[in-house]
């Protein structure tokens, strides 16, 4: 069955760097990301080859989402291969200049539904929802930036 798309983005008033240096700590992710936790396991989950691990849910109710990490172009580009159970397929982080100060994060995840037609079938019910947190937490991310700067 074909992979289901998601991309969404938001502009920041940060540098490319900054943007790009923030989304690869995986730890803090857990502060702007809705229901996930995120740990770097091999290098940290850091550079081509690093792996990192999230869990997503609420409360108890979750799941592990073990990544290796298949690009990395600093400052711009991190891919990921999600390898857990119930999450497969691909991501990616884009962090796009858009001037010195000024920078766009794109988020894209290209996902394998299980279940079949079943998968298919939920992901028409679910997908506003989980673009709508997504959207959330790209937002509140771009927030983290506006509150750290000193103007």
């Amino acid at each position: 069955m074909k992979p289901v798309e998601l991309t969404l983005s938001v502009e920041i008033n940060a540098s490319q760097q900054e943007v790009f240096n923030k989304v690869v700590d995986w730890e803090s992710q857990g502060e702007w990301m809705l229901g996930t936790k995120v740990k770097g396991t091999k290098n940290n989950g850091q550079g081509l080859g690093g792996e990192i691990n999230a869990w997503t849910g609420f409360w108890k109710i979750g799941f592990n989402d073990p990544m290796v990490i298949t690009q990395w172009i600093e400052p711009k580009v991190v891919d990921v291969k999600h390898l857990g159970k119930i999450v497969k397929g691909t991501g990616s982080m884009i962090v796009e200049k858009l001037d010195e100060n000024k920078s766009r994060f794109i988020w894209s995840e290209s996902i394998d539904l299980p279940l079949g037609l079943f998968g298919k079938f939920g992901w028409f019910f679910i997908k506003p929802f989980f673009a709508s947190g997504i959207k959330y937490s790209l937002n509140k991310f771009a927030l983290t930036f506006a509150q750290s700067d000193p103007k």
